[in-house]
């Protein structure tokens, strides 16, 4: 299912979240300018597990480590997959921003993309394989909404076959279906001949969208 966008009003101008989305943009277009450099970059500033499982069995202080689980969220493979991650921050992440408020929306976001790369190290601690997206963020995004604004309507396209029908889902339903994909993706990735393979790091999109149900609430909390 792709949504497309919700009916969902907020009550302000989603100054973050259009931020976040203009920053992520504008890292893909110097990405474009590095040409056979992009490798190197994204080895510096993304995810790589192998890095931080040799720097905490050897007990190195390797100070690039701390960047690159804030700087991979910034960065990306792809126009496709930075047109489907800004696509759903776009949809949900304004109405997430507008409930906990900038400031807090901008550590929540932060926090649970910082989840999502802890998650995916646990789960892949030899894959010298960058990871980069702002996907387990978003992630944290979509697990807010599903418990602030369950029923709220999706405009969703549903493909059938070879046809593509559009119809209104609660969200509830279009998060709930997008966590399971991904649980059931996330087993599927545990066997032994996909470790340390590339791909899409379904576990980092696990522990995000962990992150945003357990952390929006205290969030809120102290509004």
């Amino acid at each position: 299912m792709i949504p497309l966008k919700d009916k969902n009003p907020t009550s302000r101008i989603p100054v973050v979240n259009i931020s976040i989305i203009v920053l992520n943009v504008t890292a893909f277009l110097y990405e474009l300018s590095l040409g056979e450099e992009l490798g190197n970059f994204f080895m510096q500033y993304g995810v790589v597990p192998y890095y931080f499982s040799e720097a905490l069995v050897s007990g190195a202080y390797i100070p690039s480590l701390f960047v690159s689980p804030f700087s991979s969220m910034f960065l990306h493979g792809g126009i496709m997959h930075l047109g489907g991650n800004m696509l759903y921050l776009w949809i949900f992440g304004d109405n997430v921003e507008d409930k906990l408020g900038r400031g807090r929306y901008v550590l929540f976001y932060l926090l649970c993309g910082l989840t999502a790369s802890i998650a995916h190290i646990l789960i892949a601690p030899g894959s010298e394989v960058p990871t980069v997206g702002a996907s387990g963020a978003i992630s944290g995004v979509l697990g807010a909404y599903l418990l602030m604004f369950p029923r709220a309507r999706v405009l969703t396209v549903i493909p059938i076959f070879f046809f593509l029908q559009v119809a209104e889902l609660p969200a509830l339903v279009v998060l709930g279906l997008w966590f399971v994909l991904q649980f059931f993706n996330g087993l599927a990735a545990l066997g032994p001949e996909t470790a340390g393979m590339g791909g899409v790091a379904w576990w980092a999109h696990i522990g995000g969208f962990v992150a945003g149900l357990l952390l929006v609430k205290p969030f809120r909390k102290f509004q």
